[in-house]
């Protein structure tokens, strides 16, 4: 047990280093009083939707189907697919956790990028929410007891634990997440989540003034 709760924390504090620095003012920021791996993957989750979520809505259904072109982007996933593509991961990695066995019927593309009958814009949204609400059953199901139990249904042999799955989910949706930032940004979208912030990277302003 001790060596579980000292696996724990070393868990909890790199998860507290993952969460980006303006999380620390943001609404949803961690309430105060002692953390617990079950709360810190909760919050991490709750980041990672908000994030995740607004990039996919603030895209055009007509921009849809947009994949890069400008450069080398050949065979890539489109917009949808890229949304699709996390909603089904989160389905996999976290219905995992819950005791599930892997849903999802068809070839090896639906396998990656969900049913092919999910096609239009508010169709995705929905498969992309509910991806998130079950995401949020399996972290409320993880216990200082169970996080870190083998389980025997892993969707990938290297992450055997809850604790596993559910810090590798939320780094995949980060990871697509920024690819989906490229996607909005060629179209002339500012992701929400990247509006009324201070510029990274402010123009140099004349020299004399």
């Amino acid at each position: 047990m001790k060596t579980a709760m000292g696996t724990a924390a070393i868990v909890l504090m790199c998860m507290l280093g993952a969460v980006p620095a303006r999380a620390q003012q943001h609404p949803m920021a961690m309430s105060k009083g002692p953390a617990t791996l079950r709360s810190t993957l909760e919050f991490q989750l709750t980041i990672e939707e908000h994030e995740f979520e607004g990039a996919a809505d603030a895209m055009p259904a007509d921009k849809y189907d947009f994949a890069p072109t400008n450069g080398d982007f050949k065979g890539v996933r489109t917009f949808a697919q890229e949304v699709k593509h996390v909603a089904t991961a989160n389905n996999r990695f976290f219905g995992a956790i819950l005791g599930q066995r892997p849903a999802t019927p068809g070839d090896r593309f639906e396998q990656e990028n969900g049913p092919d009958s999910i096609k239009t814009k508010a169709q995705i949204m929905q498969y992309l929410r509910e991806s998130f609400a079950e995401a949020h059953k399996a972290i409320a199901s993880i216990t200082e007891e169970n996080a870190f139990q083998p389980i025997s249904n892993a969707p990938i042999p290297f992450l055997r634990t809850r604790a596993a799955l559910a810090i590798f989910a939320c780094v995949h949706m980060n990871d697509h997440y920024g690819q989906m930032v490229e996607y909005l940004r060629d179209n002339g979208i500012v992701p929400p989540a990247s509006r009324n912030r201070p510029l990274a990277n402010p123009p140099t302003p004349p020299a004399g003034k």
